[in-house]
């Protein structure tokens, strides 16, 4: 028997104590053992829970306990998990995580202590909830150069803005419904205003180009600008405006951002709505593949700290390879003025604006919208190029395009 133990007993560490109970055999199976959960870190008790009597509030428990091989946090924020992870580490315990702050702030001195200890450290539930892509950026994807990575990141976000676009919805009363719908929380500001994005491209940025970025330092705009005069103005150009974080190289150096963007109908990106995420690698050898399912949620994001509980301890007798990252140096990143391509706007006056700014713009679309305006999509160019473009006219929105 493998005894473990789960720091967090909230929706997401109840949701893995649930997928380890119910699938205990098929666990085992792979594990070549049964994997038994010996105490659960937590605040409060849980006098009801068929596992209640398995809670303790001190982490000393675990840590000095050598019958526990892995821990797996799932606290959210940083601190006291960060603390908890590292002390976990040092006394030789392998960690598993979902916990997206802590690996996009400190993912480096992790990595680089589990490394010295001999011990693994995975978080392929810290991005994308249950879809796989932290192992396919590792792993299958290895023989690649990555190219770029974007994609829909934020459950509550997309739900947002899909019931912006599908039912005329204002962004006040279709945050109102994710929070009755629990997809939202009271106060939402991490979700809408890109924070939670921003963490995990980060993430993805330093798995596809060995740099972690500050996520406090990248390009982040959230939603709350977005109207529902925007979302019509991208479904007259045949596409949707999607919260998108986007990942790339520029001359060398890694550009990393969270931002709206417009996204084109032929993009498989713009077809992913409500609840779920959807992220497009492209790739130098593979192209473009696309990784879909539900990126939140108690059993999908449970599903993928399993995994990884499972990853770990089928091959306990193998030492992991594990990322090597190293913490970005100014050089080497860059912001999201240099980013080349297309943008949609939406202006407004006249017919002889509209003509005006598709010269201007060298626009590929222009429709007419409701209210009397105009809305375009631009040929590729920086945004400033693009705004002195029409440095004369009155312009509503501006998003990049994800092509």
């Amino acid at each position: 028997m493998i005894h473990i133990a789960i720091l967090g007993f909230g929706v997401v560490g109840s949701g893995s104590a649930e997928v380890l109970t119910q699938n205990r055999e098929l666990i085992a199976k792979h594990c070549g053992e049964e994997v038994n959960i010996k105490y659960i870190l937590d605040l409060r008790e849980f006098p009801d829970h068929p596992l209640g009597e398995r809670v303790v509030h001190d982490i000393r428990v675990i840590l000095d306990d050598p019958e526990v091989a892995l821990v797996a946090e799932m606290m959210g924020g940083a601190h006291p998990a960060y603390d908890f992870t590292r002390a976990a580490i040092e006394a030789g315990k392998h960690v598993v995580t979902s916990n997206k702050e802590v690996v996009a702030t400190f993912g480096v001195e992790l990595l680089k202590l589990a490394r010295k200890h001999h011990v693994s450290y995975l978080f392929e539930a810290s991005v994308g909830g249950g879809i796989p892509i932290i192992r396919p950026l590792q792993t299958d994807l290895a023989s690649n150069q990555i190219l770029s990575v974007s994609g829909i990141l934020n459950g509550t976000t997309n739900f947002i803005l899909t019931k912006m676009e599908r039912e005329g919805a204002d962004f006040a009363s279709a945050l109102k419904e994710a929070q009755a719908n629990g997809y939202a929380e009271a106060n939402p500001a991490a979700d809408v205003e890109g924070l939670d994005a921003a963490r995990k491209i980060v993430i993805l940025a330093a798995l596809a180009f060995g740099v972690l970025l500050d996520p406090n330092k990248i390009s982040t705009t959230g939603i709350t600008g977005i109207t529902k005069d925007h979302t019509a103005a991208a479904r007259a150009l045949g596409g949707a405006v999607k919260l998108i974080g986007h990942t790339r190289t520029v001359d060398g150096k890694v550009l990393a951002m969270v931002s709206p963007f417009f996204v084109p109908s032929q993009n498989p990106v713009s077809h992913v709505d409500g609840v779920f995420n959807g992220i497009l690698v492209d790739a130098n050898m593979l192209g473009r593949a696309l990784f879909y399912g539900a990126g939140a949620g108690k059993l999908p994001t449970a599903s993928a700290v399993v995994a990884d509980i499972i990853d770990i301890l089928s091959h306990r007798a193998e030492e992991r390879s594990l990322p090597q990252w190293r913490t970005a140096t100014a050089e080497e990143q860059t912001d999201a003025s240099v980013l080349v391509c297309r943008h949609l706007f939406l202006i407004e006056g006249c017919a002889k604006c509209a003509d005006k700014a598709t010269k201007a713009l060298r626009a590929e679309a222009c429709v007419g919208v409701e209210g009397g305006r105009y809305a375009l999509i631009s040929a590729p160019m920086t945004a400033k190029e693009a705004r002195d473009a029409l440095s004369e006219l009155t312009v509503v929105l501006t998003v990049p395009v994800l092509d």
